[in-house]
């Protein structure tokens, strides 16, 4: 009474004191200079404040850092360490006394926990036994799946498959949701009241579906049961593991980490269901590990034997390197996984789980694509009609890219799924980059790259092409000339080399390199290289000209630089010339003053023929012309000869030892030759079978005379048949009949003794 009274005066007073002032400071408030000098003071008191707040937290501050300063890091560990400790004796006390209220009932807030277990033990018995009736259900649509996938088609194989997979999981997720449907059902009709759901019942139901979703995804991919379903190249044996391994690390976090921790949290002790957490999370980490440990070098045998028939470089190149390394991520990730759990379960948790479906679905997804890029480059691309015949070798070039191409998206699909995994992990952040403008410019950037490349390539693919239909006669329907052989040869270097320099150049624009020096010193050291190989820009410049004037074309037969020849080769430099022994001779064209052409428009087989000084020239004309009818009655010899009448010069010249008369045939540019050979094998046939006399070179022997002009007796000596055989088959007797006989004829010029003032020599006559 007395405390209560004392308090009830101060409430008064109080009271009363407060009521003063109030009514003080309206007085105040009220007289302009009262009021001014108010604000005065407090403002000198704000200022005053101020400095004390600002020199005590500077005092603070310098404390603060010479505290760090002196911590040393043994004592942060040893902090931390105690820190550990005493969560985890805290831990073990909590789970000691919540297991020990349980036992013995005292604890009223764990009195509940027994009923809630049953509760939520129904509605998961009820929800597993519709699943799995639902699951035998479906397996009837499962099989006839499966049947669906393995049975030939017209249709690509990796169509059907997929067709059949999404089906089977349509239905796989339909068998999951109705499951969970029916659990609901149980929880609000048959568990507790009517319509009302509790929360751990609730809470199972939601695990139940996410767990089991992930499931899906799991049954998805190996399709155990099923092989026309699975999308990887796995024996049944091996997907029927690593099927159940993922299905089991699935179930211990989300049906233990998930539901059973925060149904001990919520229904009997916060440290009981840490307790519980850290045995689920040691067993499922263990467990895992133990599992990639012994089949380290399993997986990576199978990893080689696919990059062994992979026909993409670069997906030869990661799944190698994945072969040696996968067993590091593997324990990295569950160890990753495991301190997430254990640490913070309710942030880190959702993060990770996050992380493994975005890398899931980034390598299922990129696999897709990249099978679908495989599928598409075993199609060849069709041209239009039209276009096949005007543009030879068009359409089996495209087809010949296009592989290529397909590779360069499938890189572009790899890095695409390195980088989402790797933001997926945080590691890096791909959407920030992308819009960062160094992000922006490399997209940019590779997109104007891949067309400019590929404009490059179909212009080269449309022109090679056009040139090609140009030479080949069975395409055009016409041959094409030596002239336009050459030079749409030497076009087609040209256009190479111009459409790799300016996509080189136009691609290092794109890409952010200054092209200015480049030019410039291309310049420049074209200027160099010009006036230090003089030589080499002359033969080029003659080229041109001889090129542009038409003086030389492929196969044609020209004398240059003194060698005749057949011309096999054109550049833009020298020219390529086989004799007709077979040498080939390369002439720079600075060495070419002249160029003799024997391939244009026509040619003539000149024929000078000498007969005898007793012939008659007209009876020569006769016979020569009938030589040029039999000629010309062969068929294959009329086609290469251009005129019908055999043109005759006539007497060209009265020789030493023969009358000459020329005829010239006109033949086809390169025929002369063959003509000439022909037309002179009848000549002498002709001349032979008349009895005129075609000269030949005489000797005439000279004895000299004596001075009455009377010539001495020849000594000559008749040698028969006989002898002469004997002469030429027995060597050694030719021999000495020899140097007998030149000793005779010693013997006779001595006993002759011819005039030594006249000169007996041997004449040469034609």
């Amino acid at each position: 009474m007395a405390n209560t009274a004392a308090q009830e005066a101060q409430a008064s007073s109080g009271s009363e004191s407060q009521a003063d002032v109030y009514r003080s400071l309206a007085n105040i408030i009220e007289n302009p200079d009262s009021r001014d000098k108010l604000i005065k003071e407090l403002k000198g008191l704000s200022e005053n404040a101020d400095k004390t707040s600002t020199e005590t937290s500077s005092a603070e501050k310098a404390k603060a850092s010479e505290k760090k300063v002196d911590d040393s890091f043994a004592a942060a560990i040893a902090e931390k360490s105690q820190t550990v400790v005493q969560t985890m004796m805290s831990t073990l006390t909590g789970s000691w006394q919540a297991l020990t209220s349980i036992w013995h009932g005292t604890d009223k807030t764990t009195k509940g926990w027994f009923s809630d277990l049953i509760s939520v033990a129904i509605v998961a018995a009820a929800t597993i036994a519709s699943f799995i009736l639902f699951r035998l259900l479906a397996r009837i649509i499962f099989r006839s799946t499966n049947q669906f996938a393995l049975r030939e088609h017209n249709t690509h194989a990796l169509v059907i498959k997929v067709t059949a997979v999404i089906i089977a999981t349509v239905v796989d997720v339909a068998v999951v949701a109705f499951a969970w449907l029916a659990g609901y059902g149980v929880a609000l009709l048959g568990v507790g009241k009517m319509g009302e759901i509790a929360v751990s019942e609730t809470l199972f139901l939601n695990i139940f579906l996410a767990v089991e979703l992930t499931k899906v995804v799991i049954r998805a991919i190996f399709a155990s049961r099923n092989e026309g379903l699975r999308l990887l190249s796995l024996s049944s044996e091996t997907a029927r593991y690593w099927s159940s391994f993922f299905s089991t690390i699935v179930s211990l976090v989300g049906y233990g980490t998930l539901f059973i921790v925060p149904f001990l949290a919520m229904s009997i002790s916060e440290s009981l269901s840490q307790l519980a957490n850290l045995f689920i999370v040691l067993f499922t980490v263990i467990f895992a590990l133990s599992v990639v440990l012994r089949n380290k070098n399993r997986v990576r045998e199978q990893l080689i034997a696919t990059a062994k028939h992979s026909h993409f470089g670069v997906n030869d190149v990661t799944l190698r390197v994945l072969a040696k390394t996968w067993h590091w991520f593997a324990i990295a990730y569950f160890l990753v996984l495991g301190a997430g759990l254990l640490v913070n379960s309710e942030e880190a948790l959702p993060i990770i789980l996050l992380a493994t479906l975005k890398t899931v679905i980034a390598a299922l997804v990129g696999m897709g694509i990249i099978a679908l890029l495989d599928m598409a480059a075993s199609y060849s691309i069709r041209l239009p009609y039209i276009l096949n015949q005007h543009l030879a070798n068009a359409e089996a070039r495209i087809n010949e890219q296009l592989p290529r191409v397909f590779k360069v998206f499938k890189l572009i699909v790899v890095l695409l799924i390195i980088s989402t995994i790797l933001d997926a992990w945080g590691i890096v952040n791909l959407a920030a980059w992308l819009a960062s403008p160094v992000g922006m410019h490399v997209i940019t950037s590779a997109i104007s790259i891949f067309f400019i490349i590929a404009v490059a390539m179909l212009t080269w693919i449309v022109l090679a092409s056009w040139i090609e239909h140009r030479l080949n006669p069975e395409e055009s329907g016409r041959m094409p000339s030596a002239r336009e052989k050459t030079l749409l040869t030497i076009f087609r270097n040209a256009i190479a080399i111009t459409i790799i320099v300016m996509t080189t150049m136009i691609v290092l624009s794109e890409i952010g390199i200054n092209i200015g020096p480049l030019i410039a010193g291309a310049g420049v050291m074209g200027l160099a290289i010009g006036f230090g190989a003089q030589k080499l820009v002359q033969d080029v410049i003659t080229g041109i000209f001889i090129q542009l004037e038409n003086a030389i074309n492929t196969g044609d037969v020209v004398t240059a630089d003194g060698i005749t020849g057949v011309a096999e080769k054109l550049t833009i430099r020298s020219l390529g010339l086989r004799d007709l022994s077979g040498t080939f001779h390369i002439i720079p064209f600075s060495s070419v003053g002249t160029v003799s052409n024997y391939m244009r428009e026509f040619a003539y087989h000149v024929g000078e023929y000498g007969v005898a000084y007793r012939e008659d020239t007209d009876e020569v004309i006769v016979k020569l012309r009938e030589a040029f009818a039999e000629l010309m009655s062969d068929d294959a010899n009329r086609s290469q000869i251009l005129t019908e009448e055999l043109e005759v010069h006539g007497v060209t010249a009265l020789a030493d030892s023969s009358v000459n008369v020329r005829v010239r045939i006109k033949t086809l540019p390169g025929s002369q030759w063959s003509i000439g050979r022909a037309y002179n094998r009848l000549v002498k046939r002709h001349l032979d079978a008349a009895g005129i006399e075609i000269p030949f070179p005489h000797l005439t022997l000279y004895f000299g005379e004596d001075k009455q002009g009377k010539a001495p007796a020849a000594p000559l000596r008749m040698v028969n048949e006989v002898e002469v055989k004997e002469l030429f088959n027995d060597e050694s007797d030719h021999q000495q009949h020899s140097d007998s006989h030149h000793e005779k004829a010693e013997k006779r010029s001595k006993s002759a003794k011819p005039n030594p003032t006249r000169k007996g020599d041997f004449d040469d006559a034609d």
